[in-house]
């Protein structure tokens, strides 16, 4: 018969590879039970969208093995409980992920929503908002146009309740505004609307709150990350040198003092494109690379690449965003960057938090 002790004395030997620290320690492993030579546990990830869950399942099966006994049954239950920093002052919604570009054309508004879906689909908890006053376009990509978010009172307050549609919490000045009208609002007015997607709205528990940043380093911006605690940005640039330099200065403002928010990493969008005709073929119509030296440039990860490909444009037209298609290769693509930034998201509340050596 086993001991719960044998048992995690085992598992203080599997190292969670990011914190750099053993699954014991970092208080991941829980629910022990053990029935003759069967060992079951639960390990707690710190996403849903964890890209290192297989490696981690296994390092925990050979250690049981070679620590407490070969011949073991090891039953374990991979689940998850998101982490967010200590000084978050936003206790229902966990992290704030804003998606940034210096330019517009880029695709950041697709990134941004085939994001939160892919993050979604990983089991998360996601919302979305549409940060684009004067060009918003969540209501078209999600065939919401005309749609109106309701009102309730909650704990005696008005409050906007966002749409969901994919399960996604969705909000966007679009959903307020006639999509045939300018939106002709200076500075104050267009932070006091930012602030009220973010305060007025009864998001409800959240793991991620993707926001769409516009174009450029304005006064969004600003609000943004000095008036919420953003757990991170996402730069997204196209690799022409053009995007390239305003990526450049996206980048440099989420490090100016006065904001310092983690810049969690790179997307290249439109990186190539392949002709159906030619599947094996990579045409680099922009340029090559830009994405990777702007990310070696910052020192931070570049996430992936985005080739041009119809069917993301054709998907965000339609209200069917590409990550809706299982099995479209993008959507896997998708998949791959949403659990590389949940990964960087942890890692930098774990430093936030102390509880990464080195």
């Amino acid at each position: 018969m086993y001991t719960s002790e044998q048992v995690l004395a085992a598992l203080s030997h599997v190292e969670e590879p990011d914190l750099k620290k053993d699954l014991v320690t970092l208080k991941m492993i829980e629910d022990i039970k053990v029935e003759n030579k069967k060992i079951s546990f639960s390990v707690i990830l710190t996403t849903p969208a964890c890209p290192l869950k297989e490696m981690i399942k296994n390092a925990c099966t050979n250690a049981i093995h070679h620590f407490v006994d070969k011949d073991a049954e090891v039953v374990i239950n991979m689940t998850s409980r998101v982490t967010t920093k200590g000084t978050n002052t936003f206790p229902n919604i966990k992290n704030i992920i804003a998606v940034a570009s210096g330019k517009g054309g880029v695709g950041k508004s697709t990134v941004a929503v085939n994001l939160a879906l892919s993050l979604g689909k990983k089991g998360a908890k996601v919302g979305l908002i549409d940060a684009d006053i004067y060009g918003p376009s969540l209501p078209i990509m999600f065939h919401l146009e005309g749609e109106r978010p309701s009102i309730a009172v909650v704990e005696g307050k008005n409050k906007i309740l966002p749409i969901e549609k994919y399960g996604i919490k969705l909000l966007s000045i679009g959903f307020f505004a006639d999509p045939n009208q300018a939106i002709p609002w200076r500075g104050p007015m267009v932070s006091s609307a930012i602030k009220q997607l973010f305060n007025d709205a009864e998001w409800g528990e959240l793991d991620y709150l993707i926001v769409d940043m516009p174009p450029g380093t304005g006064d969004v911006h600003i609000t943004v990350a000095q008036g919420f605690p953003v757990a991170g940005a996402v730069i997204v640039t196209t690799p022409q040198n053009v995007a390239l330099a305003d990526a450049k200065k996206g980048a440099g403002m989420f490090r100016m003092e006065g904001v310092k928010v983690p810049i969690l990493g790179v997307i290249e969008n439109m990186s190539y494109f392949t002709p159906a005709e030619l599947p094996n073929n990579k045409y680099y119509i922009f340029g090559q690379d830009g994405g990777k030296k702007l990310a070696e440039q910052f020192d931070v990860p570049f996430l992936g690449e985005i080739p041009l490909v119809k069917a993301v444009s054709e998907g965000g037209d339609s209200g069917e965003p590409i990550s809706l298609n299982q099995n479209h290769p993008l959507s896997h693509a998708f998949l791959d960057i949403a659990e590389k930034v949940a990964q960087q998201v942890a890692i930098q509340n774990a430093v936030a938090n102390k509880e990464l050596v080195g």
